[in-house]
């Protein structure tokens, strides 16, 4: 989402992530610890004390929620910052937690005051255990360890609780380490290659955590402070309020992707619009990099455990060179193959990736329904080139109104506008986008956090396109997608298909804080703070609850995973007066029932989506998995398994479709990708073209009878 940032922020986890790849190293002799270089003191300085009281001021008065800083936020900001830095919880022991309770209904006071010696006392001690767990992973590795016996890792500790001794975190550290030279191992290391890895990841950790220096670990504790109120407030420091501008400028050579730190592990959070990840289509968000290799050829360098913008300056680089980046693809199973993808650097721009079209025809008895798909990856605008009264500027509302044209020319005969995928952007092209397919009238409604709600309008008479319309979303829709989506659904122009969409409904403006205290440029960073909510034509928000589609699709993306219903602190859904709009008196919006019964049909038969369908039981089985086998020859069958499992999906998806079968699990990763969804939604919008044309000649009265079987 729009609200995301795109690198180098640093979130002090280095903990394992739920997903996270499970490695394991081998026997190895006597290994060296890493020198713990003269750790720079942590304490509060007086730019600290001065931010502290400024966020607290604006949060109070200018957030949307208008929350009193007490006791009771107080407790969750304690409990944020030690998620924040021990979420999977492998480093803190209970009685350390328990002693934190000291603080627990002071940080509020603190905040307020500018008094935060607490933050900095609380990160010593991490500092100190992280060592201390890394200094016993670093001996463990050069134990012998018998990968016969029967013993289970658990990788997602989150709901665990923290090890009540030492002998119980280095049990559970033993079998981390083992894990991870268990994984290594699976991933065709030697023996000798696993040990190198981890000795120098584990070295790395230690490295990181004792070079975190006081200004890092104050804005850990603002952002974890900054989060019980949403998800989508930030505090940046000047050094990474720098590095947003960069980001944001796009004038920059990169993937063109969005990162952090989850845990030990850079995560895709977000594929930004026009950069080559984009282009490509082979990154997805919560895929995790491992490694980094330079050109064609270059070595992988493994950086689990890397600062995150030392990662970022690997990525980096001149334009029209190779990056290749070594990824655990979201949802793998631990201990599975990563996979290596090759990105020639670029500039991220917006005309990169605009939107585009292509036709698809359905066969319907003896007839072709020729539809037209306009996919629209985000909404952009060159918002600078239209300032300078550039009459020819890049806007998506500009490129769709001509594709829509170029189709027309065509003689399609129903249009689906692809939205999957499509984190946001300007708002200003959400509605004049829907404004191609409305006549005119208001699109979205925003509630400031003082009470004040504006109505937005597209003001243009007319519309480029007034037939069969469809919008297909999916879980990474949000935003700006969401106003367009909903407005569409509420006057009832067009068919809103796919998935639930993501519940992105707030709102965030920029507070640079220097500004606030008259201070020189770049001293105290700057705050995103959310002030407002979107709210669709008919008074329900989009925020929490996002897009309902009237005809739902089934889907790899999990809804209890991504989302903002997932997010704990996430403002949630609510209604306000609907505002004056009219509904589309329009023959293109049959009777929904008949067009589900239509899809019921054929998800019953369909060769491709019972593809799918078994493609998610598989997928769900190894997400919802939070431990793993610490027995060699049980996880090597238990990825065969799996591995058994797609290549017998697939063939009977071949053998459905009297294709030729695979004959073994290497040709799985030579097939085309599929795109089911696009597939049925065509399929959907055929059905529309069909109803839609019978109840046009209905008015001549040569209409032919929908007979239901």
């Amino acid at each position: 989402m729009k609200n995301r940032w795109p690198v180098s922020f640093p979130f002090l986890r280095p903990a394992v992530h739920k997903a996270a790849i499970v490695s394991i190293c081998a026997l190895a002799p006597i290994l060296t610890y890493a020198a713990i270089d003269q750790q720079e003191a942590l304490e509060a300085s007086d730019r600290h004390v001065k931010v502290s009281r400024i966020v607290t001021t604006l949060f109070e008065h200018s957030h949307y929620r208008r929350a009193k800083i007490g006791n009771e936020l107080s407790s969750k900001i304690l409990d944020g910052y030690l998620r924040a830095l021990d979420g999977n919880r492998l480093y803190f022991l209970a009685d350390d937690v328990n002693g934190f309770d000291k603080y627990r209904f002071t940080f509020d006071e603190g905040v307020r005051s500018g008094r935060v010696e607490p933050v900095f006392d609380i990160f010593d001690l991490y500092r100190q255990r992280v060592i201390e767990r890394m200094e016993f992973a670093l001996a463990t590795l050069s134990q012998e360890h018998n990968f016969t016996v029967d013993e289970t890792y658990y990788f997602d500790r989150e709901d665990l609780p923290w090890p009540d001794s030492v002998s119980a975190a280095n049990e559970i550290w033993r079998k981390r380490v083992k894990n991870d030279l268990l994984g290594l191992v699976m991933a065709d290391k030697t023996v000798e290659e696993a040990r190198e890895v981890l000795v120098k990841r584990y070295n790395r950790v230690i490295k990181r955590t004792t070079e975190l220096n006081s200004n890092e670990v104050f804005e850990t504790f603002m952002n974890a402070y900054a989060d019980t109120l949403d998800p989508h407030s930030h505090y940046f420091s000047p050094r990474n309020a720098k590095e947003y501008d960069i980001q944001m400028s796009l004038e920059y050579f990169g993937i063109g992707a969005s990162l952090q730190m989850e845990d030990e592990y850079v995560t895709i959070i977000e594929i930004i619009t026009g950069g080559p990840a984009s282009v490509t289509g082979t990154l997805e968000p919560n895929d995790r990099i491992t490694g980094v290799g330079q050109g064609d050829s270059g070595e992988i360098e493994d950086v689990v455990g890397w600062r995150l913008d030392d990662v970022v300056d690997k990525i980096r680089g001149p334009n029209n060179t190779v990056v290749r980046l070594q990824i655990l693809k979201a949802g793998a199973a631990p201990g599975s193959a990563e996979v290596i993808v090759p990105f020639t650097r670029g500039k991220v721009t917006l005309e990169a990736k605009a939107a585009k079209k292509e036709i698809i025809e359905v066969p319907r008895g003896e007839q072709i329904v020729k539809l037209g798909v306009i996919t629209v990856p985000g909404f952009y605008q060159n918002f600078q080139a239209r300032i300078n009264g550039d009459k020819d500027y890049t806007s998506v509302t500009r490129d769709v109104r001509r594709l829509i044209g170029e189709l027309q020319a065509e003689n399609i005969q129903g249009l689906i506008m692809d939205l999957r995928g499509n984190g946001g952007g300007q708002l200003n092209e959400a509605i004049d986008l829907s404004g191609l397919f409305i006549d005119h009238g208001p699109v979205v409604q925003l509630r400031e956090y003082n009470g004040r709600t504006r109505v937005h309008k597209d003001h243009d008479r007319g519309v480029a396109w007034d037939g069969p319309l469809t919008v297909l979303v999916n879980r990474f829709s949000a935003s700006a997608s969401e106003i367009f989506a909903a407005a569409i659904q509420d006057y009832g122009r067009g068919v809103v298909i796919g998935q639930q969409t993501y519940g992105k409904g707030t709102v965030q403006n920029v507070y640079p804080l220097d500004r606030q205290r008259r201070a020189p440029e770049q001293q105290y960073g700057r705050l995103n703070l959310t002030m407002g909510k979107y709210y669709r034509v008919n008074g329900g928000s989009t925020q929490h609850r996002g897009v309902i589609p009237d005809i739902e699709l089934p889907s790899l993306i999990p809804l209890s995973e991504v989302g903002e219903s997932t997010r704990e602190s996430a403002l949630p859904w609510d209604q306000i007066e609907t505002t004056k709009y009219q509904e589309v008196a329009s023959l293109y919006m049959p009777d929904l029932e008949y067009l589900r019964s239509e899809h019921l049909k054929r998800q019953q038969t369909d060769p491709d989506l019972q593809y799918l369908e078994r493609s998610i039981k598989l997928s769900t089985g190894v997400r919802e998995r939070k431990s793993v086998s610490l027995n060699l020859e049980q996880r090597k069958q238990e990825r065969e398994a799996l591995d058994q499992d797609r290549l017998a999906n697939e063939n009977a998806r071949r053998a459905a479709n009297n294709m030729a079968l695979l004959e073994s699990t290497e040709e799985l990763a030579d097939q085309d990708d599929l795109d089911e969804i696009l597939e049925e939604t065509a399929e959907i919008m055929a059905d529309i073209v069909t109803v839609s044309s019978i109840a046009a000649k209905a008015k001549t009265g040569n209409a032919p009878q929908l007979i239901e079987e």
